[in-house]
């Protein structure tokens, strides 16, 4: 089976809750994998929004995530001390949900399994931990929600 990624409030394709936006309480969604290769020593995931009018727009990076973790609870808090955070495009580290300017937006959650951990630090940009997966990506899954802020 290949690595798959799903979320308990939203399928592939369809709107995220407002709960998990800027509009609502700004928390990161749950979401669960399932088909990990048995040699991963670590997850990458990252949640960014290319329909951004800047370029692609960085909300949550997580890196060094546990072999064995299968899933992210909402609002998720307290990950083992060998995670590490990823700096987003607001110059945080933690999760910051849809929030999109104008129109539609499609946010990408990409979770990668990793055949080593990554040796970086703590705000490590998404450019920087892209290089470093290189070569040591044994798969990949992705789940795409959709945004658009409520007419007011």
């Amino acid at each position: 089976m290949p690595l798959s990624l799903t979320s308990a409030v939203f399928q592939e394709g369809e709107v995220i809750p407002s709960r998990y936006t800027c509009e609502g309480e700004n928390i990161s969604p749950p979401l669960q994998w399932e088909g990990v290769p048995s040699e991963v020593e670590s997850f990458v995931l990252i949640m960014d929004d290319p329909d951004a009018p800047a370029g692609v727009w960085d909300h949550w990076i997580l890196f060094n995530l546990p072999k064995d973790l299968r899933n992210i609870q909402e609002n998720e808090r307290n990950f083992s001390s060998d995670t590490k955070k990823g700096i987003n495009s607001w110059g945080k580290l933690d999760y910051g949900g849809p929030c999109p300017p104008s129109g539609a937006h499609h946010y990408f959650f990409k979770l990668y399994a990793l055949s080593k951990k990554l040796e970086l630090r703590d705000a490590s940009r998404k450019s920087e931990i892209e290089k470093a997966m290189r070569g040591h990506i044994l798969a990949q899954a992705q789940l795409v929600g959709v945004y658009k802020k409520a007419s007011k």
